[in-house]
């Protein structure tokens, strides 16, 4: 981005926001004073993400389009130094998307469809083996039941009109046709990002009517794309990592596809706090299908818990901590909402969509208030 030309008046633009230091002393944190502000500023808030919510199969694959070309920008650098055209750059960062995706598609459809079929024959030996669980989980059914029976009667009769129950090839069919039609968009997206993402934020800064407002506006776009690229690149390498190391441990357990399970613990490790969680249950029960209803069937999922510790206390903070810090609490808060507007492919982008806003926060004064408490 340091060839950018804003304007005839504005040629070393990048390089000035880009060579300045930040200052020294913390900057002023101004609150709004107005009421009307907050109030309009709250509104505005609310309609944005309802609109977020509700448009969701089209602001879904845009945002994952954006973060993937953050990921993949390093690559169309290396070949404009290269002097290979940036056409060919965008190529091969989109074939590298697919590639990742069917290659691991192709991998792993075979053993994940093997551990489909074991569980109709290990799950009754589970339950035979297991049956001193019956009457805790049998009182724990009717206590459940008298609720919902409770709160059946508290609530009054609707004569509601019946509902047509759908067919699961329609199910299947509307699911499958959604997310194809997403995985489209999202790959034509990035490839119009690649080529052009540097042009849109030419014309972009070139509307600015001031040249403090240029600068700023570069100052925050080289901002995102070096600190989250960085952070996508560390996370994508730490949990390769973490992959190969939980791969290793399941072959030593003696569970069967270790390549399943490390590919599965890299995917989890994506998604803080929630994704190590779920993980650890799936591998106690995985433990429990391959080694039996025994304790040396919990090794797995405490052998992956030590992993997730060494990597989330030691080796993620003494490479990230410098450069991307987030309060815990705005993290698992926002992990919580950007799974109930998107689902998972929210709750994954959920930190970078944080580091964004923080990012550009920090950058505007009237919202340095809201960055700083988003600061660890």
């Amino acid at each position: 981005m340091s060839g950018l030309v804003v304007d005839p008046h504005a040629d070393v633009l990048i390089e000035t926001a880009a060579e300045e230091s930040r200052p020294t002393e913390r900057p002023e944190m101004p609150l709004p004073e107005d009421a009307r502000t907050v109030f309009l500023g709250g509104l505005f808030v609310l309609a944005a993400l309802a609109a977020l919510y509700v448009a969701s199969p089209i602001v879904l694959p845009i945002v994952l389009a954006f973060v993937l070309k953050l990921l993949l920008q390093p690559i169309v650098r290396l070949c404009e130094r290269l002097r290979v055209p940036r056409f060919i750059g965008a190529l091969a960062g989109l074939a590298l998307v697919i590639a990742v995706l069917i290659g691991v598609g192709m991998v792993l459809s075979g053993p994940a469809a093997s551990w489909g079929s074991k569980l109709p024959q290990v799950i009754p030996r589970l339950q035979e083996k297991l049956h001193f669980l019956e009457q805790p989980i049998a009182a724990a059914q009717r206590v459940f039941a008298e609720l919902q029976s409770g709160a059946t009667e508290l609530m009054p009769p609707i004569n509601a009109p019946p509902v047509r129950v759908a067919s699961l090839f329609d199910t299947l069919f509307s699911g499958t046709r959604a997310v194809a039609a997403g995985f489209f968009t999202m790959l034509m997206v990035l490839f119009y990002l690649l080529m052009f993402g540097e042009t849109f934020l030419r014309r972009a800064v070139e509307i600015l009517p001031r040249f403090k407002d240029k600068r700023l506006a570069v100052e925050i776009s080289l901002r995102i794309e070096r600190d989250v690229s960085a952070y996508l690149l560390t996370v994508s390498a730490i949990n390769a990592v973490v992959g190969a190391a939980t791969g290793v441990v399941m072959l030593a357990c003696g569970v069967g596809d270790p390549l399943l399970w490390g590919v599965t613990a890299f995917g989890l490790n994506y998604i803080p706090i929630l994704g190590p969680f779920v993980g650890v249950v799936l591998f106690a029960f995985v433990g429990v299908l391959s080694l039996g209803p025994e304790w040396s069937a919990l090794l797995p999922a405490g052998l992956y818990l030590l992993i997730h510790v060494a990597e989330g206390e030691v080796v993620t903070p003494l490479l990230l901590a410098r450069r991307f810090t987030v309060n815990p609490v705005a993290v698992i808060l926002g992990l919580v909402f950007w799974y109930w507007m998107w689902g998972v492919p929210g709750a994954i982008l959920a930190v970078p969509m944080l580091a964004i806003i923080k990012i550009v926060c920090d950058d505007i004064p009237s919202l340095r208030a809201f960055g700083h408490f988003l600061e660890a």
